[in-house]
């Protein structure tokens, strides 16, 4: 990464961090602060993250973060601030910020300024408002009995609007989350949602672990990503410690990764045929799915591949009869894949539900900063395999699947574009899977350090930040889904559509709760 032409180009004493993410960072003012954001969208970047971090005892403040992905890399800038003068707004640049803004208020307490929206996000009441988990004074143990608050939601008014709740209890075993629809018959003229409800307090159960002992809890973040958090986690843990490890595990991390997108675009392409009607397709894939998920337990000994990816490595191999199991379950759940792709594309039921229901046209998607997969579908030509220099699929040549309409037959379009991309990329895997060690010894953490991680997970890409006390312990380690973009998208995709509808256009996004929610 060519950080010296960052800090020309943003006028900023930017560093290069150590690490697999091309990633530099520089501390900055309250004017930097806006200055380069607004740089940034102008440039066409994204905002990737932004959280809080209590430095007490190490300095006598807390440092606000917010990371960027622009054309070369990322950009990680950190400023100085505190309860009483808070830091500048960003939701009028990027509006995503929002809601990570009002989460980072809810967990730390240090307050965006001049945000229009001061809701709390996180906090449901069920800690005081002068209470914030994330500051070290707080074991997080806590136990307040107060009553939950009424969540002002915004009202829709005009002759014959009405509103329908739905959740945060759902039919079936999803996770919680509230949707409070603005109708006009079952014409959806607003929809506001109300998350939140898994939060479990993830920040502050990795501070004070080892950079080792942080692994098996990122994986946990979401279990439907469990590669790719934990391998976003191994790489900022990795880049902490100064440590590099070998080729083989590198690819062996890739494998894994590409066998959990697999995994999850099956579960899903059958999902959507049984929210448009056609069980016989839910059938289907939910029994490729489950073969898939069974030869993960047989080679990896876990069906969803957990803590098989640590830091220094991975602690699974994969020899030449494993090799061959793989090489025929590509061949085979390919060819019942693609005979399934001719069957939903034929079927003029499934695509009268599928096109147009749902619709993030380009422009909009841009502006409010849709991302990973359903970004793709909108036009949003983001990958991380493809678009930064990240071992091993620098050496992979990776495809981007992508689509313009932005409606629910976009996003079934990618999802089967990107299952047939990482059957491709399985065979090249263990075809240039190279020989050596799958692990090395993790070495101790050094003090004050900072590292990154960067995955293009299943949903779309995963980000870790790492921060290390003096001792080498985690003092911050900041998990980021990429639902925290798409849940406000989501919102606007249903505009205009009718209430029935709702359940197949959210499971076309697929996004989230406990990846959110933390």
């Amino acid at each position: 990464m060519n950080t010296e032409r960052f800090s020309k180009r943003y006028s900023l004493p930017f560093k290069s961090l150590q690490g697999s993410v091309p990633m530099c960072v520089s501390d900055v003012a309250e004017h930097e602060w806006v200055r380069v954001a607004e740089m940034v969208k102008v440039e066409g970047g994204r905002l990737i993250a932004i959280w809080g971090t209590d430095r007490r005892p190490l300095a006598d403040c807390c440092v606000m973060s917010a990371v960027y992905c622009a054309d070369e890399g990322l950009l990680w800038l950190r400023l100085l601030a505190n309860e009483r003068d808070g830091y500048p707004d960003l939701s009028h640049i990027f509006p995503a910020a929002d809601r990570m803004q009002r989460a980072a208020f809810d967990l730390l307490g240090i307050r965006a300024k001049g945000a229009e929206d001061q809701r709390p996000w996180i906090n449901h009441g069920r800690w005081p408002k002068d209470y914030f988990p994330l500051r070290h004074e707080h074991s997080g143990k806590e136990q307040f009995d107060t009553p939950l608050e009424e969540y002002p939601f915004v009202p829709v008014e005009g002759d014959g609007v009405h509103e329908i709740a739905v959740g945060p209890i759902h039919a079936g075993t999803i996770e919680p989350g509230h949707f409070r629809f603005s109708v006009v018959g079952e014409k959806v003229l607003r929809l506001e949602q109300r998350l939140g409800y898994t939060h479990k307090g993830t920040g502050k159960l990795f501070i004070g672990r080892t950079l080792a002992d942080g692994a098996r809890l990122s994986g946990r973040v979401s279990g439907d990503s469990t590669v790719a958090f934990a391998w976003a986690y191994c790489m900022a843990a990795e880049g902490a410690a100064r440590s590099e490890i070998p080729a083989r595990a590198q690819w062996l991390r890739a494998l894994l990764l590409e066998r959990e997108r697999i995994a999850n675009h099956l579960g899903d392409l059958g999902a959507l045929g049984n929210d448009a009607g056609l069980a016989f397709g839910l059938a289907q894939f939910s029994r490729l799915k489950e073969d898939w998920m069974r030869l993960n337990h047989q080679l990896f000994g876990h069906r969803f591949m957990m803590d098989r990816v640590i830091p220094g490595g991975v602690t699974i191999d994969l020899d030449g009869a494993g090799v061959d199991l793989l090489r025929a379950q590509c061949n085979q759940v390919e060819a019942e894949v693609r005979a399934l792709r001719n069957i939903y594309d034929e079927h003029a039921g499934l695509q009268d539900r599928f096109l147009t229901a749902g619709r993030v046209m380009p422009k909009l998607a841009a502006e409010l900063g849709l991302c990973g997969m359903a970004g793709r579908a909108s036009g949003q030509a983001w990958d991380a395999r493809a678009d930064q220099a990240i071992a091993p699929y620098a050496q992979l040549d990776v495809h981007m699947a992508t689509h313009r309409n932005g409606d629910v037959a976009a996003r079934v379009f990618v999802r089967f574009e990107e299952v047939f991309e990482s059957m491709r990329l399985l065979r090249e895997i263990v075809r240039q899977l190279p020989s050596g060690p799958i692990a090395v010894p993790f070495p101790t953490a050094m003090g004050d350090a900072l590292g990154s991680g960067w995955v293009e997970g299943w949903r779309g890409a995963v980000f870790v930040a790492l921060e290390t006390d003096a001792q080498g312990n985690i003092l911050r380690c900041h998990c980021h889904d990429p639902s925290w973009q798409n849940w406000p998208v989501l919102q606007h995709a249903i505009m205009g559509n009718i209430v029935p509808d709702f359940p197949l256009i959210n499971k076309s996004f697929n996004l989230c709760y406990s990846g959110h929610d933390l």
